[in-house]
């Protein structure tokens, strides 16, 4: 069977190279400099992530999968029969594939990723596992409004965001896609979230500073990006990755050091960078399983089950629309 990969209009494409190219331009001017971390995730830069999650010292994707595994057909409880599961940033699947397994109820499943190209290829090789799921695939950017596939119908839908990716959105950016969720996904929906929690600050760092160096690779990569679809001149051998752990906004902060005074050219422009001077890539903040749960309430969510393992390093949040919530 062939999976064709939805966009919201004939124009994404350019539409998409603008935004990434006015992205990169109001960044790189800022003071201080910062870009966002959603242009990781480039062909390469997808497959590099993938990597990350099967490094020792990077411990999200192991814990939530296994309080996936444990839980799944608690979750499957609370889905409804014809369900259309709907999945934020989907990379490759792999955790919602123990959602679905556990849930055959599902009928449809509609995973939302900027990367065409592995979007596609992943969308296929889930529809030949499971060909009596209508897969319905969309190129797109889940953090700005998109259309799902007319397809999907009026089936009853079901949101899934693992990863805990909901930490590398500001508190007030997480709270403008919640509420974009619950008004997308519908009153009485569901949303499956993963939460990474407040934990000893060294086993944090040690997560973003793989001894590996694929971490590095995956950061310096959105350098390379720039350079290849910006006509940028970035010289990588003069950055280098930083991680570390800001205690006061319990946020992971991920840097790109400038190793020398130097300029760069991007987008036709070109930028001064002091000695130690950072561009700031990712944030991830970590919560609290009361602080998420706050938060969620706040943005139209009520609790209907919360999954936390042994550890408490990491959680998964089933959350219930209250009401139709307009989004922000």
């Amino acid at each position: 069977m062939s999976i064709v990969v939805r966009k919201p209009r004939v124009l994404a494409v350019s539409e998409a190279e603008r935004a990434f190219s006015d992205d990169v331009l109001a960044g790189l001017m800022a003071e201080p400099k910062r870009l966002p971390p959603k242009y990781f995730y480039d062909q390469f830069g997808s497959e590099l992530f993938q990597r990350i999650t099967t490094l020792p010292e990077y411990y999200p994707t192991r814990i939530e999968a296994g309080l996936l595994e444990a839980h799944a057909v608690d979750i499957a409880k609370l889905i409804p029969p014809d369900a259309a599961v709907v999945e934020f940033g989907a990379g490759s699947s792999e955790k919602t594939r123990i959602l679905l397994r556990a849930a055959p109820h599902v009928s449809a499943y509609a995973p939302v990723d900027i990367s065409g190209a592995f979007l596609a290829a992943e969308a296929l090789r889930l529809q030949e596992e499971m060909p009596n799921l209508q897969v319905l695939p969309v190129e797109a950017d889940f953090t700005r409004p998109f259309v799902l596939p007319a397809a999907l119908g009026h089936r009853p839908r079901v949101g899934f965001f693992p990863g805990s990716t909901i930490g590398n959105f500001e508190p007030h950016e997480a709270d403008t896609l919640l509420r974009h969720a619950a008004a997308m996904l519908g009153p009485d929906a569901l949303f499956v979230v993963g939460v990474d929690l407040v934990k000893d600050p060294e086993v944090l760092t040690a997560a973003y500073n793989d001894t590996a160096g694929v971490t590095a690779a995956f950061n310096l990569n959105l350098l390379t990006r720039i350079n290849r679809e910006l006509g940028g001149e970035f010289d990588l051998a003069g950055f280098r990755h930083r991680a570390c752990y800001n205690q006061v906004q319990r946020r992971i902060e991920m840097h790109l050091v400038s190793l020398t005074r130097q300029k760069a050219r991007a987008c036709g422009k070109s930028f001064d960078f002091r000695r130690g001077e950072t561009i700031h890539t990712e944030n991830s903040y970590k919560y609290t399983v009361d602080s998420f749960r706050s938060h969620a309430r706040g943005a139209g969510w009520s609790n209907a089950a919360t999954f936390v393992d042994a550890r408490n390093y990491f959680s998964v949040h089933a959350l219930r629309a209250k009401s139709v919530v307009k989004a922000a």
